[in-house]
């Protein structure tokens, strides 16, 4: 119901396109849980002085919110172990600087990308010129 439209890049992929493309982003498990909710809320308002029946309507629909939570606590965990994992091999980092410069970052995803690559991007030395020096007039 509420997929993320763009299928998933590979791990392979760089992590500013898997950024861009959304693979990181709020898990859709969430909002379908909430709709679960908002269901058993109407239920509850069709069926309000009969528990029983309450019950018996909307057990399907309990067990459905408590699979959807349980799939979003480990979709939520997941993405944060590839996001992390994708810091420290990109940028050679520890985890401990992921975290504070996750801690510190208030903008999006991709803010945080740029902001931990201004940061910890290591500076690329021009090669010095080897051999016979240049030929001054």
């Amino acid at each position: 119901m509420y997929d993320n439209p763009n299928k998933p890049l590979d791990k392979y992929q760089p992590l500013r396109d898997r950024i861009l493309n959304g693979d990181f982003e709020y898990s859709h498990f969430k909002p379908q849980a909430e709709w679960c909710e908002h269901e058993m809320n109407d239920a509850w308002e069709e069926c309000y002085p009969d528990i029983g029946k309450y019950n018996e309507k909307t057990s399907m629909l309990r067990s459905r919110r408590k699979r959807l939570l349980e799939d979003f606590e480990k979709d939520e965990s997941e993405k944060l172990r590839l996001l992390t994992k994708g810091f420290t091999d990109d940028f050679n980092i520890t985890l401990e600087q992921v975290y504070t410069e996750i801690e510190g970052c208030f903008g999006d995803m991709i803010d945080l990308y740029y902001l931990i690559e201004d940061k910890y991007r290591k500076k690329i030395k021009s090669p010095t010129r080897r051999g016979r020096p240049k030929r001054t007039i």
